[in-house]
């Protein structure tokens, strides 16, 4: 079971999936946002997760939807050109959420231009349980995003942690993103992972993106004992305890199955 037991912060209305609105509209909608949420867990009576602390702040808003889940409910369009999002979580030992989002991300450009960031940081503590899923991130022509992940595990935490990218939105090129993921586990370097979308030089090499429109991973805790590869996807076990799932896909929906085929391979054991 799961308890709330202090919701601090601003909430809204969740408005239309972003993919909905207009690009020009949102640009002229708003300026900049700077937001920082936040989820906390600790161990209630009996063992159960609670959480201490949901801190919403458009536009990143976050409704309990099940014992032990939270989603990211977007009230506000972007990220656009120039927004500093960041999402803090705090998994406290013998604990365990999952995070996931009601719709894709869209990232557009700003009215001004300049670069847009979204920050997660994540620490699982000993014996904790974290699970991040959200719908795919969708590259609108014109953005430059930068997206930081930070990720501290304790020795024996668990973690599923995916994150999906798509290319542009259909028939358009892809906005830039710089991407770069930094796990620990024990204090020791787990995965250290950049990569770049929207370079055309780097999308259209055969030993890159080649004829892709979507890019995707899953670090999920647990070594696969051999490395295998698949149409499209590869699960390769890392040096420490965890094996990552990398995927292309000409699509969104090829993505995730590929991404799910792999993910069943890092799971199975002989």
């Amino acid at each position: 079971m799961t308890d709330v037991t202090d919701v601090t912060g601003t909430a809204g209305a969740a408005g239309a999936p972003p993919a909905t609105v207009p690009g020009s509209a949102v640009r002229a909608s708003r300026r900049a946002m700077r937001a920082r949420a936040a989820i906390v867990t600790e161990r209630g009576t009996g063992g159960r997760t609670v959480l201490a602390t949901m801190r919403s702040d458009p536009p990143l808003t976050l409704r309990v939807t099940a014992p032990g889940q939270v989603h990211l409910v977007s009230t506000a369009a972007g990220p656009l050109g120039g927004d500093d999002l960041a999402l803090d979580i705090e998994v406290a030992p013998g604990t365990a959420v999952e995070v996931r989002s009601v719709a894709s991300t869209l990232v557009l450009p700003g009215s001004a231009g300049g670069e847009s960031l979204m920050t997660v940081t994540a620490r699982v503590g000993a014996g904790a349980s974290l699970r991040f899923a959200p719908e795919p991130t969708v590259l609108a022509a014109g953005c430059r995003h930068r997206m930081v992940v930070r990720l501290d595990l304790a020795e024996d935490a668990r973690v599923f942690w995916r994150e999906e990218i798509v290319f542009g939105r259909y028939g358009e090129r892809p906005g830039r993103c710089h991407s770069r993921f930094d796990a620990v586990s024990g204090g020791v370097p787990l995965l250290r992972q950049e990569f770049v979308v929207g370079d055309p030089e780097i999308d259209g090499s055969p030993a890159v993106y080649g004829d892709a429109g979507c890019v995707g991973s899953t670090l999920v805790t647990g070594r696969a004992p051999r490395t295998v590869v698949g149409d499209g996807w590869a699960a390769l076990p890392l040096a420490g305890p965890a094996t990552l799932v990398s995927a292309l896909g000409r699509d969104a929906v090829e993505l995730r199955r590929r991404l799910r085929q792999g993910e069943e391979a890092a799971a199975a054991r002989p």
